[in-house]
């Protein structure tokens, strides 16, 4: 392997390939700058692995191969010719179809944008780009990222790796999924009521909500009053830290954009616990959790303990938090969808279509409640994290659920009045802006996998994945893959 005119024979045995591409971000990015690895072979054997396992699960959705190869070529050249190599330099990702890519079809999981091709990346696109990322794909999306049930009239359904009868989550659906069976190295999400957490924690992978403004929210609808966030999404803590060094960083044109030098985050993530605060809390004061999943959480509390944590079952105050998600997500969908509605609303699906219409009967008294409620929130949130650095709690109310299933009705006999309301371990977090992140933390007694959240201080991502990271090496849990890789 040292031809560096990239054009020299691939021939690694499939076992080296499936080493390879479940190999952790950082590593391969040090094997490439080093020269012991071309960027050529490390995409070419995630396109024979999405060549080979995606026809099961329906995740990249759109693959740019003869792209991404010609890419390759010459991040091998810039290596020989000892250029400037960025952090992740040859590395290939997989990006959410809810973000543009220049050149590459995105269609937002809807009909109505089936035949876009964008002129311009989005700005995390931008930055992975730039850093040396090289795109292989797109991955697959519910309809505009409404429903954490990735399917759409496009593509249709991804499904569960562990259990292909079974939704993957969503909205960074085909993301998780191609991250469990090794069809990338790294992957995009985004984030609302728990796109990036929910499929992480279905898919036995680690997706961040970073705090909002960390990673900059540029073109968007509603810049001063936004609930969604874009973030990385990996196999193990350390994967989605390393792409947020290069994700993360001030920009002038996102009005809640923070000062903070993204370097922090490609630094060692080891950090001593002794006599840490963490409040635990089983269900946030009694709301349904399905039983098995809150077994499997509930197991790995002593996991802090070990740690030498100070482990307290406690919560802040989230009662309001219904109100204030589902009115401030109606207000985001009718201005971003209304034109939708009137001009394309056969190609819709009913829950765009619901989530809109109460948008569009909202009044300036709702939204300015809401809006009063989220302040006395975020106040209240100062208080409780003075107290604990941390908070842990179920990433979902219950385990994957049916493909055949737009999304669940009732957990434990308590009913839900809409399509959003299962959501809630996720939701009632992204309201307050904190960061939040999924680590894999066990499987239910089918073997399907369950994620535990932990949240952290006002803008202390880098101490929240620190804590992951110490999770994660206490149990192990991310190294388990899904049987389906070793049946294809």
């Amino acid at each position: 392997m040292s031809d560096p005119t990239g054009i020299l024979d691939i021939s690694l045995s499939d076992l080296e390939k499936n080493e390879l591409v479940f190999m952790n971000a950082r590593e391969q990015a040090k094997l490439i700058a080093s020269g012991e690895l071309l960027s050529e072979e490390l995409v070419q054997s995630h396109i024979d692995q999405i060549e080979r396992i995606n026809p099961s699960v329906n995740a990249v959705v759109t693959v740019v191969e003869d792209s991404a190869i010609e890419q390759a070529r010459n991040a091998d050249k810039a290596r020989f010719a000892d250029a400037e190599l960025g952090p992740i330099h040859g590395l290939p990702v997989v990006v959410k179809d809810l973000q543009d890519t220049a050149g590459i079809q995105t269609t937002h999981g809807s009909l109505i944008y089936k035949n876009n091709i964008p002129s311009s990346d989005s700005l995390i696109v931008e930055r992975l780009k730039n850093a040396g990322a090289i795109v292989v794909g797109k991955s697959n999306t519910p309809e505009f990222g409404a429903g954490s049930q990735t399917f759409n009239a496009v593509f249709g359904a991804t499904k569960n790796p562990y259990d292909t009868s079974k939704t993957c989550g969503g909205s960074s659906g085909g993301a998780g999924v191609a991250l469990a069976t090794g069809m990338t190295t790294i992957a995009t999400g985004s984030d609302f009521g728990g796109s990036l957490r929910n499929p992480a924690a279905w898919c036995n992978v680690v997706g961040i909500r970073p705090s909002l403004g960390l990673v900059p929210g540029i073109g968007v609808d509603l810049g001063w009053s936004n609930l969604s966030t874009d973030g990385p999404m990996g196999r193990t803590v350390d994967d989605v830290a390393f792409q947020l060094s290069v994700m993360a960083g001030y920009d002038s044109r996102s009005p809640l954009a923070i000062r903070q030098t993204p370097r922090v985050f490609a630094g060692s993530l080891e950090r001593d616990f002794g006599g840490v605060k963490i409040a635990w809390s089983k269900n946030l004061g009694g709301r349904p959790v399905d039983l098995e999943n809150s077994l499997v959480t509930e197991s790995q509390k002593h996991v802090f303990e070990k740690l030498g944590m100070i482990v307290e079952d406690a919560e802040p105050d989230l009662s309001d938090t219904d109100e204030i998600f589902q009115t401030l997500r109606a207000y985001h969908f009718a201005i971003k969808h209304e034109i939708h509605i009137r001009d394309h609303r056969d190609k819709l699906k009913e829950t765009v279509i619901w989530n809109t219409e109460q948008g569009m009967k909202l009044s300036a008294i709702d939204v300015a409640r809401a809006e009063r409620l989220r302040t006395r929130l975020w106040e209240g949130l100062q208080v409780f994290f003075k107290k604990y650095e941390f908070l842990a709690l179920p990433v979902t109310s219950v385990p994957p659920f049916s493909i055949d299933l737009e999304y669940p009705t009732d957990v434990n006999g308590v009913e839900f009045e809409t399509y959003l309301d299962w959501m809630w371990p996720c939701y009632t977090i992204s309201v307050t802006g904190l960061p939040a992140i999924s680590v894999p933390a066990g499987f239910t007694s089918d073997g399907l996998p369950v994620g535990l959240q932990l949240v952290g201080r006002p803008q202390d991502d880098i101490g929240l994945l620190q804590l992951a990271n110490a999770f994660e090496v206490e149990t192990n849990f991310s190294k388990k893959r899904p049987s389906l890789i070793a049946s294809l």
